[in-house]
């Protein structure tokens, strides 16, 4: 179990001092989806690109092949659902990059306090249960911190992922995975490997 992350403190030393907060988040996130829940995800610049990222890693097979299950497949076929579209098929986990919304994004933006973007999306998806994956490279995005207020007051399990010292983020999220790092590349950088070893870890509790 968790190969994924021991893999990652192999080829990245210098996280191993994040081990159990990744721990933790993988164990949230999966636990979320066991019981129907989501997992949301925002973040700006680079960091929307990496919400996109992790939600197409999860909406499909990522490193483990994902065959519809048995239940499943069966009730396409009593749709009618022809078999080549079935095959083709892959389980999903419930993901949603709130990063991606172009016409919610102008709205917003002509109607209401732009930083509320994502609060608002958090305000109007997000239910008890669910979990919030915010990223920022300082932590102290405006429109990040008022999405966690929203997500904290709903009962909804916000997780950090950051750097240069973590920031608001780090300080008010449930689970704060700060990067040792200061300049927004290289947090960047970590990033990436820290969300594929989580994605592996997550993806590996439902389809082994």
């Amino acid at each position: 179990m968790y190969s994924g992350i021991a893999e990652l403190m192999k080829n990245y030393p210098e996280l191993q001092g994040l081990e159990d907060e990744i721990r933790h988040a993988v164990e949230v996130i999966a636990a979320g989806f066991q019981k129907g829940g989501k997992l949301l995800l925002c973040g700006n610049g680079g960091s929307a690109s990496d919400c996109q990222h992790i939600a197409g890693e999860l909406l499909k097979g990522f490193a483990s092949e994902r065959k519809p299950g048995k239940n499943r497949r069966r009730d396409l076929e009593k749709s009618g659902v022809e078999h080549s579209i079935i095959d083709g098929l892959q389980e999903g986990l419930p993901a949603i990059a709130l990063t991606g919304a172009d016409a919610l994004c102008t709205a917003v933006l002509n109607d209401m306090e732009p930083a509320l973007l994502f609060a608002q999306q958090v305000y109007a998806l997000g239910r008890t249960g669910d979990v919030l994956l915010t990223i920022s490279t300082s932590g102290n995005a405006e429109n990040v911190k008022n999405a966690v207020k929203v997500a904290k007051a709903m009962g909804i399990f916000t997780i950090a992922l950051s750097g240069k010292g973590g920031g608001w983020s780090g300080e008010n999220c449930d689970c704060a995975i700060i990067v040792p790092a200061n300049e927004t590349y290289r947090v960047q950088e970590y990033h990436l490997p820290i969300y594929h070893a989580i994605c592996r870890e997550v993806e590996r509790e439902f389809f082994g």
